[in-house]
């Protein structure tokens, strides 16, 4: 095994890590636990440890640096990490206790910006300078690359699309404020949606699965609305309709040639695709929507580890070019 890019990516119960050529070819990918006892201390040892009996185990001729992504509020250029809820740091200097244990460089960027490198890279966002990624899962996330590059803003908080402000009345978010477009858009949304109905309608098909199994997922409220139940699709429509013009709206800054869809919600692929696809279209201006094209994402849950590789190879080419 030649010399390899290291890509991390660091959820809140496992850490994927993989060993990837320059060419974007994985080498070997695994995964470890996510140590979050003590306010996740562990958890830069544990990443280290695992790439050095890796590299130990392979006869690698070394690495050219490794990139991370980490949930939470990071400051890219110094790879700090303000705090990340869900693995328990606050206040986390992760690139520079990397690179201290690594003796390599390491680039650190948040989770969702990271997978939206590994789309634009070796996925669905091959081949466009310019794209949004959107993750729907539990929240919605998002990422946005312009002439090649993630866009940061000016303390990492670029691409938060989760927190467009879709509906000022709305229900309350986890950031604060209230009617972002995650509390709509997400899986957390579209469930709270579901419930919503069950009040209003009880007598609905919904309803009754919700008596019978005790519990309902955004995944049975898609389910309801393929099956053409009525309820549930005005729940989808709704959805879709607000992403869409979300999607427009932020289009009409960035003007991208993609616009790709990854997380859990968007395993409903061109069911639900094909309803964003048609709000998109319905609210952006024609030059607009003419040159994009809305994509499910290619890489799943290796995205983040190719996006992670990525912004090593990126300093590579930069240095080379400098």
């Amino acid at each position: 095994m030649g010399k390899i890019l290291v890509g991390v990516d660091i959820g809140g119960t496992t850490i994927k890590l993989g060993f990837i050529n320059l060419k974007g070819t994985i080498i070997e990918k695994w995964e470890i636990p996510t140590n979050t006892a003590n306010n996740g201390s562990a958890i830069v040892d544990d990443i280290w440890k695992s790439i050095h009996d890796k590299v130990e185990k392979n006869n690698s001729n070394g690495i050219y640096g490794i990139g991370v992504g980490a949930p939470g509020f990071i400051d890219v250029k110094s790879g700090y990490v303000s705090e990340a809820v869900n693995i328990g740091w606050k206040g986390m200097d992760l690139k520079q206790q990397l690179e201290k244990r690594s003796n390599l460089p390491v680039f650190v960027q948040n989770d969702a910006n990271i997978a939206a490198l590994g789309e634009y890279w070796i996925g669905a966002g091959q081949g466009s300078l310019n794209m949004i990624a959107v993750t729907l899962g539990t929240g919605v996330g998002g990422g946005i690359i312009v002439n090649g590059s993630i866009l940061n803003g000016e303390n990492g908080m670029a691409g938060e699309i989760g927190h467009i402000k879709v509906e000022p009345e709305g229900v309350h978010c986890n950031c604060g404020g209230n009617g972002c477009l995650e509390t709509i858009c997400s899986a957390t949304g579209i469930k709270r949606q579901g419930m919503d109905s069950i009040l209003t309608n009880p007598n609905s098909n919904l309803a009754q699965y919700y008596r019978d199994q005790g519990v309902i997922t955004a995944k049975d409220v898609i389910d309801f609305a393929k099956s053409g139940d009525e309820t549930c699709v005005e729940i989808i429509d709704y959805t879709c309709d607000v992403l869409g013009k979300a999607l427009a709206n932020i289009g009409t800054v960035i003007n991208p040639s993609k616009i790709i869809f990854g997380g859990g919600v968007s395993k409903a692929g061109e069911f639900l695709l094909g309803k964003i696809d048609k709000a998109f279209r319905k609210y952006a201006i024609p030059k607009l929507h003419q040159i994009c094209e809305l994509k499910i994402a290619h890489l799943g849950n290796d995205a983040g580890i190719f996006g992670g590789a990525f912004l090593v190879k990126q300093s590579l080419e930069e240095e080379k070019f400098n």
